[in-house]
């Protein structure tokens, strides 16, 4: 197979009516030559990935456990959960995620491309910057899956993903997986080009699309990863972040109280509306992440352990845990699959009768709140703790309650932060299995990758952060970015066998390629 076609045989083995030849010289959306700016505008809803890597990152993280072979398992969540290389086939893994993120890539290529055919109008420069942005968003989410944090100390070795800036339409294109480096730095590129041309007015429903406030949640959470030895990256978060946030960040996040009275249904319809402020960018995408989270194959979940010791009714800087509690939960399922039901199952019937149809989850990549704890993040990272402990209590007035009985939640500050995480302890790896959870803790022992953090109240600071954001992101994934930036090791445990531990250097943090682009000539990541 010419090396031209290496990222898209994924892609040509699933199209079973057309040839590679075929694939590669016809248009991704495959409607008609882009010869008019409507069509341009018409191929950037292709540019948007229609599957998610949720199930692939959550389930190695910490935020889930074995309830034991009693429970039915799952062939893909005990894969994922034992960081073991995935054999499944289905929208949810490694051989569809990679099809979906490159397809739109290619979307993404193809507008441009057809933006210079037609001479680069100037109204078509808030198109290109959608293109621009899209391509790097995809590339972005394919580097968290398959490749190692971005470490500014090993970067010029660590391998990295082809970055496609081409229509597939050559012969004579050689794609090679080059470095982190190289990689990041192309992300970068098509950010701080799409950056100024992201236009609004131009969408029909912004929030559908890489609206201005998305784009900027995008460069500021891209940033956060892009370590620099000289700490530059992170005035950059702080200054994306602020365009997001604006002068009142208060009321740019989302009010958790809106959701108490109501029911899971509900509460997984509101959590994706237009309507809410706090909802940056919506995608649908073909995904069982939604029943499984709910407990299909229940025996690896987030489970009541993990809420009581790790999540959400673990003690925090709030004050009193548990259901009771001030920080707002809004918990269903059983003991051994706890959710909140933020990315419940959309159903889409193609035969009523047959009860036949595509599961769907509404994911929201970007959100003001994950914003504001980026921002955090890089305020404690250039020592200005006020600041930081500023948007570390608006998150966290927006997820509590006032009052809890006769008790009124106090306002978050540095005493607050430093007092509470210094009288945590660290959650010991390995666990005692004889101690039911209570070993467990939220505050967990960190190995930077490729940068540091000083003992003390900037490490204070940063568990608080990590432990927000853990909590904002949970069931999404994204605990799965920290955890490898962070080199926090995770231990699984197995039903009637020993624990398996993810040190902070298991080459196992970068999900291994999918097959069939292994066969095709890129080199797998080592293990």
């Amino acid at each position: 197979m010419k090396k031209s076609k290496l990222i898209y045989v994924v892609l040509c083995i699933s199209a079973m009516l057309v040839s590679c030849d075929d694939f590669l010289s016809t248009m991704p959306d495959n409607r008609a030559e882009l010869n008019t700016e409507a069509k341009v505008a018409s191929i950037l809803v292709s540019a948007y990935p229609n599957k998610a890597p949720i199930i692939m990152m959550e389930y190695g993280t910490d935020n889930v456990m074995d309830n034991g072979a009693l429970y039915a398992s799952d062939t893909r969540k005990e894969e994922v959960y034992q960081w073991k290389d995935i054999t499944t086939d289905s929208s949810d893994d490694p051989r569809y995620m990679w099809q979906a993120h490159y397809s739109a890539i290619a979307a993404a290529n193809q507008a441009l491309q057809a933006i210079d055919d037609l001479g680069n109008p100037a109204s078509l420069a808030p198109h290109r910057a959608e293109a621009l942005i899209c391509r790097a968003y995809a590339h972005f989410v394919l580097a968290n899956v398959f490749c190692l944090p971005y470490n500014p100390e090993t970067a010029d070795k660590d391998m990295g993903l082809p970055y496609a800036e081409k229509p597939e339409t050559q012969v004579d294109v050689k794609y090679e997986r080059g470095t982190m480096a190289g990689l990041y730095q192309k992300i970068n590129d098509d950010i701080e080009a799409a950056l100024p041309g992201i236009r609004d007015e131009v969408y029909t429903v912004p929030k559908y699309h890489f609206n201005k406030k998305a784009a900027y949640a995008f460069a500021a959470r891209f940033n956060l990863l892009y370590v620099k030895t000289d700490k530059s990256n992170y005035q950059k978060v702080i200054d994306y972040a602020t365009q997001v946030l604006g002068s009142t960040p208060e009321n740019a996040v989302r009010r958790m109280s809106a959701y108490l009275p109501l029911g899971a249904a509900d509460i997984s319809n509101a959590y994706v509306q237009v309507s809410e402020v706090a909802n940056l960018l919506i995608i649908p995408a073909y995904s069982l992440a939604g029943r499984m989270i709910s407990g299909t194959g229940a025996r690896y979940n987030h489970n009541m352990e993990i809420v009581s010791y790790e999540t959400v009714w673990a003690s925090g800087p709030w004050g009193s845990s548990g259901s009771g509690g001030f920080l707002i939960s809004q918990l269903y399922g059983t003991n051994q699959s706890v959710r909140f039901p933020k990315l419940d199952e959309f159903w889409e019937a193609t035969d009523k009768t047959g009860n036949t149809g595509y599961a769907h989850v509404v994911h929201v990549p970007f959100t003001a709140d994950e914003a504001l704890l980026c921002r955090a993040e890089a305020y404690t990272f250039q020592e200005k703790y006020a600041e930081a402990a500023a948007d570390l209590n608006i998150w966290q007035e927006a997820h509590c309650k006032k009052t809890v009985g006769a008790n009124t939640l106090a306002t978050l500050t540095r005493d607050i932060i430093n007092n509470f995480w210094n009288s945590r302890t660290y959650t010991p790896i390995p666990l005692n299995p004889d101690n039911a959870g209570k070993d467990r803790s939220i505050k967990k022992t960190l190995h930077p990758q490729g940068f540091t953090v000083a003992e003390g109240e900037q490490e204070n600071f940063i568990q608080c952060v990590l432990h927000y954001r853990r909590i904002e992101n949970l069931h999404d994934g994204q605990r799965w970015v920290d955890i490898k930036r962070y080199g926090i090791e995770v231990e699984h445990n197995r039903d009637g066998l020993s624990s398996d531990i993810l040190k902070s250097d298991d080459l196992r943090r970068a999900l291994q390629l999918p097959s069939d682009v292994i066969n095709a000539g890129l080199p797998a990541n080592p293990r």
